[in-house]
């Protein structure tokens, strides 16, 4: 049997993270060929080989170097990087995943007619000042499959008239079994990293600090989203360790502004870190998707600086407060720190599926290769009245 290629684009850390295990069963075979390739379109690029290290992730195949210092900068430079390497190697079918600038290589692969496959589809924040509700509406749009976690995420993207046909649920997120073979199988490492020494060198106590992290363009690109922030983390008598994004830190200059004197503030971290940082917390102040599914599934309470998030679970199951940094007045720092102690020590069942995401992706990708069964946009296969387009013209 000839070898068939799949691409896969990642582009950013939490990417290593979600698609971990998936590249690990899709390496561990040698039926297919997986081609990995890395955007690099992170601020700055320089912790990619811890995450790979950490999480044992195959490195990639090749790296596009993609650089720039704005939305359009790098969007730009993914798809003209990308357009050459797809059209070299040609393979089956590519593979994105969620919801950042690397999505627009997309089109690279929708303009040499290649299929599109997106890992983590259908989500919408219905919050448009998001560059990712757009990114994930473009792909969506493009992609012959699309996995998404859950039967409601389907219904979201039928009602924006995605083809059902087109759209496979894996009853689950994969940081559910992320976490149980990075933190739940190795939790004496874990447990041996948090010495004493570890919260002293950081200037904080095992229990009694906050960690954050913060990064979302309409918390740091909109000033007056900036500033209810510092006023929200300034107005906790509690130690705040925050591994600040590079681009966060460059912003904060620009605009003249410091932290509270109670935020100890450091340069992004490796993934066992955050981890045991987060699990040691008295609960996490984030912006960030990814995780405030994992503080859900590791039973640590999350406050969101968010209008509005892709992942309402994690208010159902009561793990998450809420703040809006556009809307601050709505929100008294009082109230919203309140709320947030009282989760601390309390337990839920997260919601997020039986751990088994990974695995079905990879083993429906493996199929498809198998059996030719990526192309969906295909006459046939639309779930709509299509035929007026491929009418006759009626002439004798």
């Amino acid at each position: 049997m000839i070898k068939k290629k799949l691409a896969i684009v990642l582009g950013i850390r939490p990417d290593i993270i979600r698609a971990s295990l998936v590249l690990q069963r899709l390496f561990a075979q040698n039926k297919h060929e997986i081609v990995f390739i890395w955007s690099g379109q992170h601020y700055s690029d320089n912790l990619k080989e811890v995450f790979f290290q950490e999480l044992n992730v195959p490195r990639p195949s090749m790296e596009l170097g993609v650089t720039g210092e704005n939305d359009a900068e790098v969007s730009s430079e993914v798809l003209r990087r990308l357009y050459p390497v797809l059209q070299s190697l040609q393979p089956e079918a590519v593979m994105f995943l969620g919801d950042t600038n690397t999505i627009v290589g997309s089109i690279a692969a929708a303009q040499l007619n290649i299929p599109i496959v997106h890992f983590e589809g259908c989500w919408s924040a219905y919050d448009w000042r998001m560059p990712e509700t757009k990114y994930r509406n473009l792909i969506d749009q493009l992609s012959d499959v699309i996995y998404t976690y859950f039967p409601e995420y389907k219904y979201q993207g039928m009602l924006a008239g995605l083809n059902p046909k087109n759209i496979v649920v894996t009853y689950g997120n994969p940081i559910v079994e992320i976490l149980g073979t990075y933190y739940f199988k190795q939790k004496e490492k874990f447990d041996a990293l948090a010495t004493p020494e570890f919260f002293k060198t950081r200037g904080i106590e095992k229990g009694e600090y906050y960690l954050m992290t913060w990064h979302r363009r309409e918390n740091v690109h909109i000033r007056s989203s900036f500033e209810a922030i510092l006023k929200l983390i300034g107005s906790t008598k509690r130690k705040i360790y925050l591994p600040l994004s590079y681009r966060t830190q460059k912003v904060l200059k620009e605009y003249g502004l410091s932290l509270p004197k109670n935020v100890i503030m450091v340069d992004p971290i490796g993934y066992m870190e955050i981890v045991a940082l987060m699990v040691n917390s008295r609960g996490v102040i984030t912006d960030s998707g990814t995780i405030v599914e994992e503080t859900c599934v590791l039973q640590v309470p999350s406050l969101q600086m968010r209008k509005a998030t892709e992942r309402p679970q994690v208010y159902d199951v009561g793990s998450s407060v809420k703040f809006d940094p556009a809307a601050q007045e709505k929100y008294p720092a009082e109230v919203v720190f309140k709320k947030f102690e009282s989760l601390y020590g309390k337990k839920w069942h997260h919601g997020l599926g039986d751990g088994k995401c990974s695995e079905r992706i990879a083993d429906d990708l493996l199929w498809r290769l198998d059996n030719d069964a990526f192309r969906l946009h295909k006459p046939e296969d639309y779930h709509h009245w299509i035929e007026r387009s491929y009418r006759e013209d009626g002439l004798s």
